[in-house]
């Protein structure tokens, strides 16, 4: 393999992992926030409790995700200077500032909001707390905004000028309501909520199918998660079917590509009967759901639990289909891959490929280990939220020290 196709290779891996541990936290952030804003705002003490306790369940899951999560956006830094230099030297006047903001909200913002969420639990008021868990979410959707900014610009590119072989941004609001952008982000907003929520419904139904005893915790949560995924999954085509237009007019060439079919028709299939599947079997349980049928049916609950992969790998079809069309342009008709590429030796690019997707593939069995983990253990193992000691410190206090 060439030096770009090895530099090719390891950005798809390891931004492709990355992107699933993303869009599970978009997904599942803002259905916490809805879980605990009712907890903290219901009177009577025995809901509150319920909800209460779905909050922190539902919340260690994410809490679980992000921090590991946070670990591939760290690793995927390096990738910019030793691969893409010339990206840098091109479009770093235009898109170095959503960058610099994107990093400045996740790593800064977000996560600041998340840590006073985690440790605010039984000593901040319920309206400060609960506003926390709705900044974290904000400000999730806000740093993905500005990624699909950058992205949107290297797609088709707007509001500058090129000087001396550099780009200069000439117009910010243009670069702001890039509509290549803007469709984009909520194209990805509707998939995240569709894959929150069938994450929320699948283990949902995994425990009724396991005949759980906290049936009242766990019919909320499916009843949240299926009633997201339904209505996100029902609108997520719709939205996606709208950025044809534009792909016409802006990358012929992507879409002579979709006409010709190959790979990119593959990865658009995908997508869309994903998409349809999920939507279909999401409405099927909704209505179910009415009668209680869908706790009650086992076979239904299984299905509802083998659903969970199915976002992950539509969304990945939709970054293959959006990322691979646009080449052999890296900024769509001004910076070519080659001319991008870093001066680099093919066999480092090699050493680094098989460095960085070993790392990101090991984060992610760990990610969905713990989740699992914690998933079949369900809401009496969760430690998000306690605030008493636990019972070996407990009884490590009441032993007199000599």
């Amino acid at each position: 393999m060439s030096a770009a196709d090895l530099a090719r290779l390891q950005f798809a891996a390891t931004t492709g992992i990355h992107w699933l541990f993303v869009i599970l936290t978009m997904g599942l952030v803002p259905l916490v926030a809805v879980m605990h804003t009712r907890a903290a705002f219901t009177r009577d003490p025995a809901k509150r409790a319920v909800r209460e306790r779905a909050t922190r369940f539902w919340g260690q899951l994410y809490v679980i995700n992000y921090a590991v999560g946070i670990a591939t956006g760290l690793v995927m830094e390096f990738q910019f200077g030793l691969s893409w230099s010339g990206l840098s030297k091109f479009a770093g006047n235009v898109f170095g500032a959503p960058l610099a903001l994107e990093t400045l909200i996740a790593f800064f913002a977000e996560s600041t909001f998340l840590g006073m969420w985690i440790f605010g639990w039984g000593r901040l008021s319920k309206g400060v707390h609960v506003t926390l868990i709705w900044l974290v979410a904000l400000t999730a959707y806000a740093s993905a905004y500005w990624i699909l900014i950058a992205n949107g610009f290297m797609q088709h590119p707007v509001g500058y000028e090129v000087r001396d072989g550099a780009a200069y941004l000439t117009d910010f609001g243009a670069l702001l309501t890039n509509p290549n952008a803007l469709l984009a982000f909520a194209h990805i907003t509707l998939a995240a909520l569709t894959t929150g929520g069938v994450f929320v419904a699948g283990i949902s139904a995994y425990h009724f199918a396991r005949r759980t005893t906290e049936t009242e915790l766990f019919r909320g949560s499916l009843r949240t998660g299926v009633v997201v995924s339904t209505v996100a999954s029902f609108f997520v085509v719709i939205v996606g079917d709208l950025q044809f237009p534009l792909i016409r007019e802006n990358q012929p060439e992507k879409a002579a590509a979709i006409e010709g079919g190959g790979w990119l028709q593959f990865s658009l299939d995908s997508m869309t009967v994903i998409g349809n599947t999920v939507s279909t079997i999401t409405l099927v349980a909704l209505l179910l759901l009415r009668k209680d049928r869908l706790v009650r049916w086992r076979p239904l609950a299984y299905l509802m639990t083998a659903m969970i992969p199915f976002p992950f790998i539509a969304s990945v079809g939709g970054w293959v289909f959006r990322e691979v069309g646009r080449q052999p342009w890296l900024v769509y008709g001004e910076l070519t891959v080659e001319d991008a590429l870093s001066h680099v030796s093919t066999a480092l690019f090699a050493v680094s490929c098989v460095v960085f997707i070993a790392l990101f593939l090991a984060l992610a069995a760990v990610n969905w280990t713990l989740i699992v983990r914690f998933v079949r253990r369900g809401p009496g193992a969760v430690q998000l939220g306690v605030t008493e000691p636990l019972a070996d410190e407990r009884e490590q206090e009441t032993v007199p020290a000599y």
